[in-house]
């Protein structure tokens, strides 16, 4: 087991988030698979009915920050951020045409330091 993996199952985390990922559209660029800092994100071994291997999320480990969706060329995935009421949707990127301007509301510190590419 390397030490990403470990530091991962054992911190405690102060944000949760739950990551869903349109299995069937997914082209599998791993994108959202670099972008993502805490290791949630992995490639699925099965293959979509476009014959792609598919990105798949492992819950426990996603914090919610986004970037995934950020980076996803094709818009398949949404996030959710547990807060202190509800789970609420944070990002969603769909049906892009052109440029767009991204912004978080209130991020917190955690957040913008796993934004190194901004």
């Amino acid at each position: 087991m390397n030490s990403k993996s470990s530091t991962a199952e054992t911190k405690p985390r102060k944000i949760k988030g739950k990551t869903i990922i349109d299995i069937q559209k997914c082209k599998g660029c791993e994108l959202c698979v670099t972008a993502c800092k805490e290791g949630a994100i992995s490639m699925s071994k099965k293959i979509n009915n476009m014959g792609y291997r598919y990105a798949v999320v492992i819950n426990d480990l996603c914090t919610g920050c986004a970037n995934c969706a950020l980076v996803c060329p094709d818009g398949v995935i949404k996030v959710y951020r547990e807060g202190k009421k509800k789970k609420e949707l944070i990002a969603t990127i769909s049906n892009v045409q052109s440029d767009i301007k991204i912004e978080i509301d209130n991020p917190s510190k955690e957040d913008l330091s796993k934004m190194d590419y901004l």
